[in-house]
């Protein structure tokens, strides 16, 4: 079949996407590598395509066929996608995924080359064609006429020649291959699909979930990322399968995909509706009683789908302050000792049985997590962790949170300093970087849990380099009691670079011992926070932690994605296998930039020598510069000629 009809059968929603698809994934180069083989009449490969009845399958962007029948692409979506967006100058109905992959290509008349609009060398200049404008404008080709043979006479012959071949690919004809049968189910062309994507990422058991509940319901997709840009929206950035997973949790009580299949669509429906409520709960208690704000602390996901579980048995309300403490004390020691970084099903399985009969769940998933770890009590050690990425950092912020640490400059509470934008929390090194880098102190030391705490921006910015053995005793003076109420060693023999280890290990013991004081306090019913139901609705926008790393992490995420390439994922966790923590990833990409076709990648700022090596043996290839991995990217991904799918 020509192009032009498939992009036509593709208006028509004849042609479409099934659900169970993944969304769009190629690249800027991947889309001018295949518009240069069409161009040069390269083979681009053949499509395969399930026909189906249009009333019996679900497709993605809830297009239904007119003429009663659909073929619904399995392989050549990405190839698709791209003709369309780039010949049609807008996504297809069925599209999931990031525009800028296809817009703005140009063409070089003289050089035949494709390249993205650069200002600088193409605008004004005649010989830099607009590819989608020459599919969409009708006006276009009479226009270029003129310009050609009105400027450039001698060789506007061949230019001509060369806009009617790039005009003429929607004529080039595609093989498809079709499946059809009435016996084919949605789990037996799923089968076909990842054989035939053997190069690429097989679906998922999620994935399949998702495809049976939006054959049912196909509003269920869009109706789930709503949900997410949600939470995106106040600081809580959630996967759909997580999402899933909590659904799954909430009206099975099942941690397996499996147990979907019994499940109809109104029942997934309320489902959602009930997981939702759920969620902001769960995200309102955590915030008001343990000042856990946004994504950047919010630690142990995973527990989510059980903690869901259990409120949504226990329908409204908590039957008590004490339980409602109880449940806390589970979910911080989860994130405390990784409960769920290894197999997140498995152990996901056995706690949403022990939680099966409501009375005494709770006493049961704490007596769990003791026989697992031999107790739970926090040691000094456990604060030896460095960088933002230790399971102790969320910690670190809650103390600060909770126990109503004092900002040192205002001496105001940090939960009540956020108003004013030189208030957002900042991480503030207690002994500064550049100083204990020029006293040779190990980079793991320098970022070391216990160097680190929590300051209003004003305040970092007013301490800027100084010793704390210069800043700390005007803060002392200015405002008692707000430098201990950090935790700090009040021995000022101790806030000298010499004394900088001694100085970690005195905070390790107080914040150990703050850490019991207040993990005690929750499990024995006496912590005195507020008593009222946490709301079922979106809680407060995130105040959001403004420290600088994040910002750049944050930042080069965005870049990456508005290259056409996959997110990354923040604060990514290798463990072993039995779940021990290896190293913390700042951002990775746990399948490469290209899935199927490079290697894990990750950027590291600031981590200690451990980190590297772990993240070195687990195959990744990691950065500890932005601006390196930048290059990477533009040198060896975007600027390579991919044109198979990926």
């Amino acid at each position: 079949m020509k192009i032009a009809d498939i992009l036509s059968q593709i208006d028509l929603n004849t042609v479409a996407l099934p659900e169970f698809q993944r969304g769009y994934v190629w690249n800027r180069d991947q889309v001018r590598g295949l518009m240069r083989s069409l161009y040069h009449r390269y083979p681009v490969g053949s499509l395969l395509t399930w026909k189906t009845r249009g009333d019996t399958t679900a497709t993605r962007g809830g297009a239904a066929s007119t003429l009663g029948a659909i073929s619904l692409l399995l392989d050549g979506q990405q190839r698709m996608t791209s003709l369309y967006g780039v010949m049609r100058g807008k996504p297809p109905r069925f599209f999931d995924g990031n525009v800028k992959a296809f817009t703005g290509l140009y063409f070089n008349l003289d050089t035949e080359e494709f390249e993205f609009y650069a200002p600088q060398k193409m605008q004004n200049n005649p010989l830099w064609l607009n590819v989608t404008e020459l599919f969409t404008d009708a006006s276009k080709l009479g226009s270029l006429g003129r310009v050609l043979f009105g400027g450039m006479p001698d060789k506007a012959d061949n230019y001509f020649e060369r806009i009617m071949r790039l005009k003429n690919i929607g004529d080039i004809d595609v093989h498809i291959e079709e499946i059809v049968g009435e016996d084919k189910t949605v789990e037996t062309v799923v089968d076909i699909f990842n054989k035939v994507n053997s190069g690429g990422t097989k679906l998922s058991s999620g994935d399949l979930a998702l495809a049976k509940v939006c054959a049912e319901w196909p509003q269920a997709r869009e109706e789930m990322q709503q949900a997410l840009r949600e939470w995106s929206a106040i600081g809580f950035h959630f996967k759909l399968d997580w999402l899933m997973r909590v659904i799954n949790a909430v009206v099975t009580g099942e941690a397996y995909y499996a147990a979907l299949s019994h499940v109809t669509p109104a029942q997934f429906q309320q489902g959602l509706a009930d997981a939702k409520k759920a969620i902001n709960r769960l995200l309102n208690l955590v915030n008001s009683s343990l000042g856990l704000d946004s994504d950047q602390v919010l630690g142990s996901r995973y527990s989510f789908p059980v903690m869901a579980r259990y409120i949504h048995q226990r329908g409204k309300d908590f039957n008590s302050h004490t339980e409602r403490q109880k449940l806390l004390y589970w979910y911080i020691h989860t994130f405390l000792w990784g409960r769920y970084a290894g197999s997140t099903e498995s152990v996901l399985a056995r706690d949403l049985n022990l939680i099966s009969d409501s009375e005494g769940a709770l006493d049961r998933l704490i007596a769990d997590l003791r026989r697992n770890r031999g107790d739970l009590k926090v040691r000094p050690e456990d604060f030896e962790g460095s960088t933002r990425g230790a399971r102790f950092y969320p910690m670190l912020y809650m103390l600060s949170r909770v126990e109503h640490a004092r900002d040192w400059e205002s001496g105001v509470e940090l939960r009540n300093a956020l108003l004013g934008s030189l208030s957002k929390l900042q991480v503030h090194h207690v002994f500064p970087q550049a100083q204990l880098k020029r006293a040779g102190i190990d980079r793991q030391l320098i970022n070391a849990i216990a160097n680190f705490t929590f300051l209003t921006q004003e305040t970092n910015l007013l301490i800027s380099d100084d010793l704390p053995e210069q800043y700390l005793p005007t803060f002392a003076a200015k405002h008692p009691g707000a430098i201990e109420s950090h935790w700090i060693p009040m021995t000022p023999e101790l806030w000298s670079v010499d004394q900088y280890r001694a100085f970690l290990a005195k905070r390790r013991e107080l914040l150990a011992g703050a850490a019991n004081t207040f993990l005690n306090s929750l499990i024995g019913g006496t912590l005195s926070t507020a008593t009222e139901e946490p709301q079922d609705t979106l809680p407060a926008v995130s105040t959001a932690l403004g420290d600088e790393e994040s910002k750049v992490l944050e930042e080069v995420n965005a870049w990456v994605m508005a290259q056409g390439l996959p997110e990354g994922v923040l604060r990514h966790e290798l463990v072993d296998a039995e779940g021990e923590l290896l190293a913390t990833l700042d951002v990775a990409w746990l399948n490469g930039l290209q899935e199927g076709l490079s290697q894990p990648v990750a950027l590291l700022l600031a981590e200690p020598d451990l980190t590297l090596a772990a993240a070195n043996q687990a195959g990744y290839l990691y950065f500890t510069d932005a601006a390196q991995f930048r290059s990477y990217v533009e040198r060896d991904v975007l600027a390579g000629n991919q044109a198979a799918e990926a």
